[in-house]
């Protein structure tokens, strides 16, 4: 009598997991958009076109408009290669507005919600961890 194979089915933690990455993906997509709307000069303000931007804000802006949508891509995809993008984009724009807030200025909120995104991201990648070291 021959065994039927094995269906393996995503757990609830996998499937939030994976929407968890889709609902930052657009998060970060969005983001880009906005650094992109500063360097092309359509947002309003004197400074917030590149060639008028200061030389800290042409690096920062450039490097996260770029930077930013690739997360967003393989984050949406699921790739393993998404989040770690996105860890790049949260250090250098935490660093930006928490560590250098004289060049920057102080975006607490943004800070926290990076700092929000990352104990979701750790939180939910232990529960799977735990959940497959469960005996079947």
């Amino acid at each position: 009598m021959a065994k039927e194979p094995r269906i393996l089915r995503p757990t609830a933690a996998e499937m939030a997991f994976a929407w968890f990455l889709r609902v930052v993906a657009v998060y970060c997509l969005f983001f880009g958009v906005l650094y992109w709307v500063r360097l092309i000069g359509f947002y309003p303000g004197s400074l917030w076109r590149f060639d008028l931007m200061p030389m800290q804000w042409q690096v920062a802006a450039a490097t996260l408009a770029v930077l930013f949508p690739f997360a967003a891509i393989g984050l949406w995809m699921l790739a393993s290669w998404g989040p770690v993008i996105w860890f790049f984009c949260a250090v250098i724009e935490s660093t930006m507005y928490a560590g250098l807030p004289a060049l920057f200025g102080q975006r607490y909120p943004i800070v926290a919600a990076h700092f929000l995104v990352a104990l979701i991201y750790i939180a939910l990648r232990l529960l799977i961890y735990f959940q497959s070291r469960k005996p079947a």
